[in-house]
């Protein structure tokens, strides 16, 4: 009886063993592709107590993980450097088997925020994006760049997983890409010859509060997780809705780094802004478990409407604050893209520039091109001499562009009344002047400090001067 019994429990286990479905999230798909010299993670579901066999085309290496009590199995594939070659990932368990096709290695950015990410090279009603149709056309010369765009989706439990198919750079495909984030990808696939993935999950008009889990929420008097399901509150600006239904179930992706252009819906309580910037970066870099993964973000772009007292200005002021409390983090600014016609467009055309800027940093921060530079002007300090105030920059070595008749300073006294001022870079020292025939003792400067103000002045390799204010009044 006990060998009879044995007998049937090894049948058992034999027949799940042949009958075992394997199922794979839609992010682990043909045509992904996979960061590069990594142990890239490979993940699913599959019947309980069953073994998944993973193995892929570039090595001889057999991968296998028993599949846990809650149907869940992972690998981690030690993936090769990066080539402009096509691979396949067939996956086994019992009788079953799925092949992933058309995989490639390359890097591989996780791109997030609210609509200046989301919004498509196609663009929005009433706002295009800048050169499209060219981006569009130009689109079938680069098939090593995919895409992989995340819905909208909301919830208020962490889920498992997230509709995202791969796609890849086609002039069908193209229109629907995120503008900023599809772009980026081009230049660095340009720049270093390998293959780029990019996952797009943003969504429009979200807070940096819907990015993270109610347990943090609950650390924020402001914020209440009632919010989640307030009839009142606008679905894009529910908290922790975005992290649970979007981002939870991406975690398990292995990235090279993340790209964030957000800001907008958080003007109205910028005090907190950059704080809660930083914790949920740290919160990401500790869910994806892969280090202090690069953070580079975008910052807000000049816009009529933020509201009263130059709200929108203050919160670029948090954005600029941000990069020095998150660690391997940089600011990229965004000052001066604003067309004339767009002061009361929150969604700037070029896009672009923003791509470019972005890459910039990475190919300069991570990547370690020589011969880049990527940190826009900033301010370092003040010497007040009586009518006339020095002011010291740092990344602008070689001085700054116009040097003379330089627009979007002001200057005030002790009575926080602010002037326009006249401003030139000396070409002895590279330094800025300047002064008021208003202002006989200035005791503050502000530079481009307003909702609205567009930055025209540079360094000399035409990245903008990061707005700001000498004063703390």
């Amino acid at each position: 009886m006990r060998e009879r019994f044995f007998l049937c429990l090894v049948l058992l286990y034999i027949s799940q063993m042949a009958s075992a479905k394997i199922r794979l999230p839609e992010i682990v798909g043909d045509g992904m592709v996979l960061q590069q010299s990594a142990k890239a993670r490979i993940w699913g579901w599959s019947d309980p107590g069953s073994v998944v066999e993973v193995k892929a085309s570039w090595g001889d290496r057999v991968y296998t993980a028993k599949v846990l009590a809650d149907s869940t199995w992972e690998v981690a594939l030690l993936t090769p450097a990066a080539g402009l070659r096509e691979y396949d990932i067939v996956i086994r368990s019992g009788r079953e088997r799925l092949s992933i096709e058309n995989v490639l290695i390359g890097e591989v950015w996780f791109c997030s925020g609210q609509s200046n990410m989301q919004m498509p090279l196609n663009g929005f009603q009433n706002q295009p994006v800048e050169n499209a149709n060219r981006y569009i056309l130009e689109s079938g010369l680069y098939k090593y760049v995919r895409v992989a765009t995340i819905p909208n989706v909301k919830a208020l439990i962490p889920q498992k997983e997230v509709a995202g198919k791969w796609k890849v750079s086609t002039q069908g495909n193209a229109p629907w890409f995120g503008a900023v984030s599809y772009l980026y990808g081009i230049q660095l696939f340009r720049a270093l010859n390998v293959p780029v993935g990019i996952i797009n999950c943003s969504w429009g008009g979200s807070r940096v509060e819907g990015w993270l889990p109610e347990w943090k929420l609950k650390e924020y008097p402001d914020v209440s997780s009632d919010e989640a399901v307030d009839p009142k509150v606008k679905e894009y600006l529910r908290p922790m809705i975005m992290y649970n239904g979007m981002l939870k179930p991406l975690q398990k992706y292995t990235i090279k780094g993340f790209l964030w252009y957000q800001g907008e819906s958080n003007v109205g309580s910028w005090q907190s802004y950059a704080q809660r910037l930083a914790e949920m970066v740290a919160l990401w870099r500790a869910e994806w478990g892969l280090g202090e993964l690069p953070f580079y973000y975008a910052e807000i772009a000049p816009y009529n409407k933020y509201g009263k007292n130059d709200q929108g200005a203050y919160l670029r002021e948090q954005q600029a604050k941000a990069q020095y409390i998150i660690p391997n983090s940089s600011m990229i600014s965004t000052g001066d893209i604003l067309r004339p016609y767009e002061y009361n467009c929150i969604h700037p055309s070029n896009k672009s520039t923003v791509a470019e800027r972005f890459a910039l940093t990475a190919l300069a921060a991570t990547y370690g091109v020589p011969g880049i530079w990527y940190k826009s002007p900033e301010y370092d300090k003040i010497e007040l001499k009586g009518d006339e105030a020095v002011l010291y920059f740092k990344y602008a070595p070689d001085g700054f562009t116009p040097f003379e008749n330089i627009e979007g300073f002001e200057v005030s006294g002790n009575d926080g009344f602010f002037y326009p001022a006249r401003a030139y870079s000396s070409m002895k020292d590279k330094n800025i002047y300047v002064s008021s025939d208003k202002v006989k003792e200035i005791a503050a400067v502000r530079f481009c400090f307003h909702n609205l103000d567009t930055v025209k002045l540079y360094n000399t390799r035409g990245l903008p001067v990061i707005p700001f204010r000498s004063d703390k009044w």
